[in-house]
């Protein structure tokens, strides 16, 4: 088990470095000076613009570029955004509060509503419950989030004011982007759900179970539900990295704090130490989890403990 987890630590690791040199180099291709785009209007000055570029380190090699930014992450220092006026680990703190809040609670009501749907079709196959479930599901994952987000803006909180929708980070502020993230992953998570516990249902074990003559309930919890739960916890430690992502349209549609804001705010100021720090942030965030969920498997299921 400590050569798994350890192996495990190490491929973070690896990952980590990998998406660092990706990101530190796709964001240099894309067209556009961040020297000019923070000068604005005295971008002309061809004098002040080398000036500019010198203090920032950008008329450095990319390479020493790079190997300097990373011995300042290893000491905990992101840099300064020259956007933002502001120290990035500064501005990372700032947001990542709002975005934990709008991803857990996406993720809550996406696995909670996703198992209830998924379940209820699933008991209910090739009936007419079945049929409406998945077709709810694949109408949510056909929806896209930024059209959704409008819609729901127009109707709770322009026709019926229900809602905080601009900047809210209330609990009433909190609904919609949650409920509008939250929609597609639900509409999948109940369709694998479904297969998974129709799988189970098939299992030798589950018919041995019904001819002793358990009750239909005891059987789905005790033997299809347990045996489904493998599958599903791993889609939902997949999930997290969608509902991240997802962060970045919702919360500049709803005009919501976070680190999606920040990260779309530095692509279009090309602030490239806030979007190497957002981006390097996040697929931490989503390793880790996914890490988490594969700790959970011998809770699980302790044959794989045993293995």
């Amino acid at each position: 088990m400590l050569k798994y987890i350890g192996g495990r630590l190490a491929a973070i690791i690896a990952l980590a470095f990998g998406i660092s040199v990706l990101v530190f180099l796709m964001i240099r291709l894309i067209p556009g000076d961040p020297v000019i785009a923070l000068l604005g209007s005295q971008a002309g000055n061809a004098e002040m613009i080398e000036r500019l570029r010198g203090q920032l380190g950008l008329n450095e090699p990319l390479i020493q570029q790079y190997l300097i930014w990373l011995g300042n992450v290893f000491q905990g220092d992101f840099g300064y955004s020259y956007g933002r006026q502001r120290p990035v680990l500064e501005l990372l703190s700032i947001n990542f509060g709002p975005t934990a809040q709008l991803t857990l609670a996406a993720l809550i009501l996406s696995v909670s509503f996703g198992l209830l749907l998924g379940a209820w079709a699933a008991v209910r196959r090739n009936r007419a419950p079945d049929t409406i479930g998945m077709g709810l599901a694949l109408a949510f994952m056909s929806m896209p989030s930024f059209w959704l987000g409008l819609l729901l803006i127009l109707l709770f909180a322009v026709t019926w004011p229900i809602f905080d929708v601009v900047g809210g980070t209330s609990f009433k502020g909190l609904v919609l982007p949650a409920v509008t993230l939250a929609l597609g992953t639900i509409g999948f998570n109940a369709r694998f759900v479904r297969s998974s516990l129709l799988a189970a249902q098939s299992q030798k074990h589950v018919l041995t179970a019904r001819a002793k003559g358990l009750r239909r309930h005891v059987v789905f919890l005790r033997h299809v539900l347990r045996n489904s739960l493998l599958p599903i916890l791993t889609v939902v430690g997949l999930q997290l990295g969608n509902l991240l992502s997802g962060t970045v349209v919702v919360e500049t549609v709803f005009s919501r704090p976070g680190l999606g804001r920040l990260l779309v705010d530095a692509i279009l100021s090309k602030d490239y130490l806030t979007i190497q720090a957002v981006v390097l942030v996040i697929a931490l965030i989503y390793a880790l989890v996914n890490f988490m969920v594969d700790l959970l498997y011998p809770v699980l299921d302790p044959r794989i403990a045993r293995r």
